[in-house]
């Protein structure tokens, strides 16, 4: 499907929210698909799944992609590491949205150079909140 986008006032947006979703569990990934829905701040979301480092590393070298939403209790490897990996290496690293074990975890985000985090248990409405905010339309400010 083509990233097709629409006129604003402010230029073209595009239609599609281009999201790498990594955890190593398939609920994790089911749970922050159902809280986030098929749309945020009118645009589709287009999701593709990951559940190895590896595979985000293979997704991110071929596509490009709006967010990454990273778990960082994943086994194995965790999307804290990964994230400050992929903030090293990619050329233009995506925003990073990690999930943390508990919110005393936060200062990990800092370190692993994420966007945002959002702790465990997954609260729906956090999770769409957080992913909504990357994706809500920029409003310029009136100048007199």
């Amino acid at each position: 499907m083509a990233d097709i986008a629409t006129r604003s006032g402010q230029g073209l947006v595009p239609s599609l929210a281009r999201v790498l979703l990594y955890s190593d569990d398939i609920h994790t990934r089911e749970h922050v698909r159902f809280a986030v829905g098929s749309e945020t701040s009118g645009r589709e979301v287009q999701w593709t799944e990951t559940a190895t480092h590896a595979a985000v590393l293979s997704e991110t070298a071929k596509k490009e992609f709006d967010l990454l939403i990273l778990d960082g209790e994943a086994a194995k490897s965790g999307g804290m590491g990964l994230c400050r990996q992929l903030k090293h290496e990619l050329r233009q690293c995506p925003p990073v949205l990690l999930l943390v074990g508990r919110p005393d975890d936060a200062w990990l985000a800092t370190w692993s150079e994420a966007d945002a985090a959002v702790s465990y248990p997954l609260d729906p409405f956090e999770v769409k909140a957080a992913v909504d905010e990357f994706f809500a339309p920029v409003i310029a400010e009136a100048h007199d």
